[in-house]
């Protein structure tokens, strides 16, 4: 019996992102620095690295319990989604709502974000799409938005330091792609 890497761009992503963690915890402030999207006003549209954090905002996260959140998501609903839309076309999905969630978040909200919060909730919404047929829409998906993004529109009025929105836009790019995207089956 042999071990598989089975899913190359589910753990290549979490593997990035233990090593941000990690990296962090020896230079503090790196996450903040690199791997995180400034809010509204705190975008400088003259700096190249401002537009890379608008992509890797997604690798870092604040803490072990924010990491670990977000990958037991992942690392469960990732490579049944590669399966179905293969590595390539995950990779560009995840590309597309990082680079989404950022520039809407530099639009419109005070504070910044980071983390893979909104992945998760692509992945989400994605994989109640994974037995679409044309002309329909899955009764599952129809559920799993009302209660997974019905309850971050709830969220968004509490006082705390989650990015609701992320979570909101990471799942309407999943739909998006489910909708738009046929599996591979």
């Amino acid at each position: 019996m042999t071990i598989r890497y089975n899913a190359p761009a589910t753990l290549t992503f979490t593997l990035i992102c233990a090593v941000v963690l990690l990296l962090n915890g020896i230079f503090p402030g790196l996450t903040k620095a690199w791997f995180s999207v400034p809010g509204r006003g705190g975008f400088d549209a003259r700096s190249i690295p401002e537009y890379a954090r608008l992509f890797t905002h997604i690798f870092g996260h604040a803490d072990m319990n924010h990491f670990l959140s977000n990958f037991a998501f992942i690392l469960l609903l990732g490579p049944i989604l590669e399966t179905t839309y293969g590595s390539g076309g995950m990779i560009i999905m995840t590309v597309i709502t990082a680079f989404v969630t950022g520039v809407l978040n530099i639009l419109i909200f005070p504070t910044g974000i980071m983390g893979a919060s909104g992945i998760v909730f692509m992945m989400i919404l994605l994989a109640s799409f994974t037995n679409f047929s044309k002309g329909e829409i899955p009764l599952t998906f129809i559920l799993i938005m009302l209660l997974y993004l019905g309850r971050e529109v709830v969220n968004a009025f509490a006082a705390n330091n989650i990015s609701e929105f992320g979570h909101i836009i990471g799942g309407l790019c999943g739909s998006i792609f489910g909708y738009l995207q046929p599996s591979r089956r």
